[in-house]
């Protein structure tokens, strides 16, 4: 029994527990725990909203580009009204051709005075950066030791020049002598001979005299050209020697003066064509082309060319009376080898380029035309041009705006800051 009732007990407990679970709403019941992979289903929702709203923008950004004028060709801005240039007028005119080189001034004499005489230094003559000319002291060294030689072979050419005139009046006497046949013709012989000893000692004599003399004239330095003096090498006081490798004083000429310039072998024949025919102008400017220092003529050309780099060495010649030439200085030059006449000149800067083709902006009754023009050789802000006629008028400036057909006014000033930018017509 009590194991029935007890079995039976159970069994309603748990019908009891089921009636109660059937009786719960949903609304209190508890929910289940999320899953954990469904958290990526979210971000891959934002990610495809971001780039949706990124394309919409561009999108719209471009529409509204594409909505504003624009000007034909270069994607100017469309002018609304003329354009102000500045315009040069075509002329007729001759243009040199020139061969550019760069160079050095190299003097054409410069001395560096070494000592000839040992002794001590007495006196230097000359101020640094002197110009002297030829002849002019500049150093002296004691000389009394040379005076004292110089004067003992004076001494002895004295001496043996008495001896050669004794020798030479018995010499007189014995051939008188002979005549009458009073001496022997031995004793003739033996003073002829005599008399010759003493010519050659006198001469040696005075080989010692002329020797010293040279000697003593090292004493007292002169300058051999004219030039200018350099910086003090030597004081007063010093002790030189002779043959030493040490210069005492270093003299340049400067007036006149040589550039060498170096040109390609392929330049040989057109200038040998013209030395020929005429003296060739050269210039020279200085080292950032903008200040013409002189102007010379072409001297010379070296006698070969240099094999390592096909070039040939050229020498100028200038006068330098101003001295803007100074030795050793760094400068180009310009060779003037032929010369233009009655070509076409405009300025440099009307002449515009797309790619290989050259053009200028020929403005005529208010409106520019492209006109597309052969150039040639420039110099000095000019070039020679084919294509355009004298007294032609080609814009100088304001080409980022201009077109074809584009309307103009002529302006004093320039209305573009960059005459270069947009040079596609």
């Amino acid at each position: 029994m009590s194991g029935i009732d007890k079995k039976s007990g159970d069994e309603h407990i748990g019908a009891d527990h089921q009636l109660t679970d059937a009786h719960i709403g949903p609304d209190h019941q508890l929910s289940a725990p999320p899953r954990s992979g469904g958290g990526w289903i979210l971000w891959t929702i934002l990610l495809v909203a971001v780039v949706i709203g990124i394309y919409f923008f561009l999108h719209n950004r471009n529409a509204s580009q594409n909505a504003q004028p624009a000007a034909g060709g270069g994607g100017r801005a469309r002018m609304t009204g003329p354009v102000p240039v500045t315009v040069a007028t075509a002329t007729k005119g001759n243009i040199g051709v020139y061969l550019d080189a760069l160079g050095t001034v190299t003097p054409v004499y410069t001395v560096s005075i070494l000592p000839q005489a040992s002794g001590v230094l007495t006196a230097v003559n000359y101020h640094e950066g002197q110009f002297v000319h030829k002849g002019d002291s500049l150093i002296d060294i004691d000389q009394r030791p040379y005076q004292a030689t110089l004067m003992q072979a004076q001494g002895a050419l004295e001496r043996d020049n008495g001896i050669l005139a004794q020798a030479q009046m018995d010499l007189d006497r014995y051939r008188t002598a002979w005549a009458k046949n009073a001496i022997n013709k031995q004793l003739l012989d033996d003073q002829e001979k005599v008399v010759l000893q003493d010519q050659g000692t006198v001469k040696n004599d005075q080989g010692t005299v002329d020797y010293d003399q040279v000697q003593l004239s090292y004493c007292h330095i002169v300058s051999p050209i004219a030039g200018q003096v350099g910086l003090r090498l030597v004081d007063p006081g010093n002790v030189v020697q002779a043959g030493g490798t040490s210069p005492l004083v270093v003299i340049t000429q400067m007036q006149p003066t040589t550039v060498i310039f170096i040109l390609p072998e392929d330049s040989l024949a057109q200038v040998l064509g013209r030395m020929r025919k005429a003296s060739l102008p050269v210039e020279a400017w200085d080292r950032n082309s903008t200040h013409k220092l002189a102007t010379g003529k072409l001297s010379t050309t070296n006698n070969q060319i240099d094999t390592t780099t096909g070039t040939l060495k050229l020498r100028a010649t200038f006068d330098n009376k101003n001295n803007a030439l100074f030795p050793n200085q760094f400068v180009n030059t310009r060779l003037l080898v032929n010369t233009i006449n009655g070509a076409t000149l405009i300025p440099t800067g009307a002449v515009q380029h797309n790619g290989t083709a050259s053009f200028v902006y020929l403005i005529a009754n208010g409106a520019a035309s492209v006109r597309n023009v052969k150039t040639g050789v420039s110099d000095n802000g000019l070039i020679a041009v084919e294509g355009i006629n004298p007294g032609d008028q080609v814009a100088t400036s304001s080409f980022d705006k201009l077109q074809d057909k584009s309307k103009v006014t002529i302006s004093k000033q320039a209305a573009a800051a960059n005459p270069t930018e947009g040079n596609t017509p």
